[in-house]
C-alpha cells in the first residue's frame, strides 16, 4: 500500500534494521497497493496486543437467509459502533520531494504523528485502550520482512510487532504529488486499529475454524481488507479540510484505487470498484462504525 505524509528525519542514507519478525507463519499485513504488476504479500496470525478490547471471538457462524449477516450474526462484531464521527484533526502534507531532494522519511513520519493524534483521541472518547504502532524505515525493503520473503509491496503492517513497515523508495512513494502515499500509509495504520479491537483475531479465529473452505477464507480476507480501506477513508475524512486538495485530486485517487482491485489470480483485496466504494465511505461518512464490512452482502467485498 502507499505511505502518509512526512513528519521529521535525517536526510542522510538510514541503515537498514534488523529484520522485524523472525516467524513466517504470515505474520505481515500488506495493506498498500503495489505498484503495476507487483504482487500482495499474505497476512498471518497474530493475538491483539494485551489489555485491547476484544470483538467476540464467538464469530458468529450463521448468515441470514438474504445472504447477507446481520450484526450478530456477522463472522465478526463491529467494535466502532456506537463511538461515533472522527474528530477533525489538521494535518497538512509536507512535500515529499524538496529542492529536488527526496524527503520520504519526513513525509510518512508525520503522516504516523497524525494518524496517531486522530486515533488515539478517537479510542479515548469511546472508551476503547490504544497503543500507538511502532514504526520502521527502511531506504528499500530487506529480503525478510516481518517473516515473508521478498515482500513486493509498497508498505506493509508487521503484526506480531505492532510495527508499521515503510520503504523509503520506489514508486509508491518517490516524486509523488497524488493522495496515495498518505492513503496507504493510513491503510496500513488501520490493520494496527484492527488488532487493538480484537478485529484481528476475531477474523483469524473464524479464518481457521477446521472445515472453512479455501472460499470463504478469501471472502473473509477481502471483508478484513475493505474495511481497512474504509478506515483509510475515515482518516482522510477527518484531516480533509486540512489537504490543499482539489476535487480532480480526489477523483484521481479513485481511479488509482480502482486500478488496484484485484486480478483473477489474486482475490485478497476485492474489487476496484468496492475498493473504492469502502474508502469513499469512511470518506463521506468520517465514521468508522461505517466500516462494518462484515454484514455486508456479499457483492459488496467481492
Amino acid at each position: 500500500m502507499r505511505l502518509l505524509p512526512p513528519g521529521t528525519g535525517s536526510p542522510r542514507p538510514l541503515r537498514r534494521p534488523a529484520v522485524l519478525v523472525r516467524r513466517v507463519l504470515p505474520a505481515a499485513l500488506c495493506l498498500a497497493v503495489l505498484p503495476a504488476g507487483a504482487v500482495q504479500a499474505v497476512s498471518g496470525a497474530v493475538q491483539a496486543a494485551p489489555g485491547t478490547v476484544q470483538a467476540a471471538p464467538g464469530a458468529v457462524r450463521t448468515t441470514a437467509a438474504t445472504g447477507r449477516p446481520d450484526a450478530e450474526n456477522a463472522p465478526v462484531r463491529n467494535p466502532f459502533a456506537g463511538t461515533g464521527r472522527l474528530a477533525a484533526t489538521s494535518c497538512p502534507e509536507p512535500p515529499i520531494t524538496e529542492g529536488g531532494i527526496p524527503r520520504t522519511r519526513e513525509y510518512l513520519a508525520a503522516a504516523v504523528k497524525c494518524l496517531d493524534r486522530a486515533w488515539s483521541a478517537h479510542f479515548s472518547r469511546a472508551g476503547l485502550k490504544f497503543r500507538a504502532p511502532a514504526v520502521r524505515f527502511y531506504e528499500e525493503l530487506p529480503e525478510y520482512v516481518c517473516g515473508v520473503r521478498n515482500p513486493h509491496v509498497d508498505a506493509l503492517y508487521c503484526i506480531k510487532r505492532a510495527t508499521l513497515v515503510f520503504p523509503l523508495t520506489g514508486m509508491w512513494i518517490e516524486d509523488r504529488t497524488d493522495l496515495y502515499p498518505l492513503r496507504t500509509a493510513a491503510h496500513e495504520y488501520g490493520h494496527h486499529l484492527q488488532s487493538l479491537t480484537g478485529v484481528r483475531s476475531a477474523y483469524e479465529t473464524r479464518a481457521l475454524r477446521r472445515g472453512v473452505s479455501e472460499a470463504e477464507r478469501e471472502r473473509l480476507r477481502r471483508r478484513y481488507e475493505l474495511q481497512a480501506d474504509c478506515l483509510a477513508g475515515v482518516f482522510l475524512g477527518g484531516v480533509r479540510h486540512s489537504l490543499a486538495r482539489t476535487g480532480r485530486d480526489w477523483a484521481a485517487l479513485s481511479d488509482t484505487l480502482r486500478a488496484r482491485g484485484d486480478d483473477p489470480e489474486y482475490r485478497t483485496h476485492g474489487t476496484g470498484a468496492n475498493r473504492v466504494r469502502w474508502f469513499r465511505r469512511g470518506l463521506d461518512t468520517v465514521s468508522p462504525a461505517a466500516c462494518d464490512t462484515w454484514s455486508a452482502p456479499p457483492s459488496r467485498v467481492s
